[in-house]
């Protein structure tokens, strides 16, 4: 957050970063761009972590408990002609979450994708993510995606 409002002072661009829980810090409140990282990695617990730095990454059983906030709620913080970029694990279901944009009246799709090796939370979770199906025996390397979501 810091490297965002030095960066944009810097420019000189008229930049406004929040941070917190999105709902709540963008009531009533639309933009042009909104770019989101959420947390995305499965877990086994349903609830998400109230602290510490699993909070990060800890997502639900499938990894879309704040993914699917977001889709829900992309077309109220976007203008007209505002943009979502958001990345997040493929292991999500990348297409699932395209079809929630769209079925929410955004243009969207998948504008970029690369793989990268497994991090040590997922390395942690391997026997726990091939049980479940998200992973393959053996895996060791995430597709990680960035998804671009349009208001019309």
């Amino acid at each position: 957050m810091a490297t965002a409002r030095l960066n944009s002072l810097r420019r000189r661009l008229p930049v406004r970063v929040l941070h917190g829980d999105f709902v709540a810090r963008t009531t009533a409140r639309r933009f042009d761009l909104v770019l989101a990282n959420p947390p995305y990695v499965p877990a086994p617990g349903a609830r998400l972590p109230a602290r510490g730095p699993e909070r990060a990454w800890d997502a639900g059983p499938d990894g879309r408990a704040v993914i699917d906030r977001i889709c829900a709620s992309a077309p109220a913080l976007l203008r007209p002609g505002g943009v979502l970029l958001m990345v997040h694990s493929g292991m999500c279901g990348a297409g699932s979450t395209v079809d929630r944009l769209t079925g929410a009246g955004l243009a969207a799709d998948i504008t970029a994708s690369a793989s990268v090796p497994w991090g040590p939370v997922l390395r942690s979770r391997r026997a726990w993510l091939e049980r479940r199906g998200l992973a393959a025996e053996a895996e060791e390397w995430e597709e990680l995606v960035v998804i671009r979501a349009r208001r019309r």
